[in-house]
């Protein structure tokens, strides 16, 4: 099968963005019960030791394909459901078949790329950012305060979270787009990686425009809802609304991501999908 990388404008990144909140806006519940039922479904791998981890991690890239699928479906005026999310893992003929074993070994590197991202930034800030995040998700004493005064102090620090930062965001590329590429373009495990990296670098503007338009979608919410809760006189509640806000910025990120395929790759609808599914 060939395939063509199409060129986005760079506005193209912020209509991605639009477009996923219209779609969203369409099954707000459908999809937020997809996002909900991934977050209880972390919850259990967690609990489990070990694999548990290991298990999340290779679980990330199916929730992309999964709402890639539902949000396809929701376009073409389909129902949105938690099967969805499993689309790629059943049945099928010979080909479905090839394509799971793609997809699964697609997984099985993101897992294991990530781990040894986590890995190389805790060596390098020795432990220093786990530390950080028990200090700021529990009450401080004042020699607890002292200890986080130093540790924002500390260079080490700083070097592992721009690790973090850094190298997330370069393990992103090849992955953005290949569960996608794997199951509706039928690529194997390396072309898919590749025509990933192609399709973000030449649309790199777009994509650009894409996380601005989602940070300044963040920051005008952030903005609003505090300066509202402020004129009420309850800005404690600023915090009680993150919560539902994050669900609903969350899903519509997994809900854009259709929609950055389809600006580097062409309609979705016209892709192949696996026979039998």
């Amino acid at each position: 099968m060939s395939l063509r990388i199409l060129n986005a404008s760079a506005r193209d990144g912020a209509a991605w963005v639009s477009r996923a909140f219209a779609l969203f806006l369409k099954k707000p519940f459908a999809f937020s019960a997809l996002f909900a039922l991934f977050l209880f479904a972390a919850l259990v791998f967690l609990v489990l030791p070990y694999i548990g981890a290991a298990l999340l991690l290779m679980a990330l890239p199916l929730l992309g394909l999964g709402f890639m699928i539902a949000a396809r479906s929701a376009q073409g005026g389909g129902p949105v459901h938690a099967g969805q999310l499993f689309q790629a893992l059943r049945g099928g003929d010979e080909s479905a078949l090839a394509r799971r074993r793609q997809l699964l070994l697609l997984c099985g590197l993101y897992a294991l790329a990530t781990a040894g991202l986590m890995l190389a930034s805790d060596r390098l800030d020795g432990g220093a950012f786990e530390r950080l995040q028990v200090l700021l998700a529990s009450a401080r004493d004042a020699s607890q305060q002292l200890e986080l005064d130093k540790l924002l102090a500390d260079g080490s620090l700083r070097q592992g979270l721009l690790l973090r930062l850094g190298g997330t965001a370069l393990l992103s590329i090849p992955f953005w787009h290949a569960p996608a590429l794997v199951w509706w373009q039928g690529q194997g495990l390396a072309q898919a990686l590749f025509s990933s990296s192609v399709a973000c670098w030449r649309n790199r503007a777009a994509f650009l425009v894409y996380g601005l338009a989602w940070t300044l979608t963040i920051v005008l919410f952030s903005a609003v809802a505090g300066t509202v809760f402020a004129l009420i006189g309850a800005p404690q509640l600023v915090t009680l609304a993150a919560v539902p806000a994050g669900l609903i910025f969350s899903t519509a990120f997994y809900v854009s991501l259709l929609f950055t395929y389809e600006g580097c790759f062409g309609d979705s609808q016209d892709t192949e999908a696996p026979p039998g599914i």
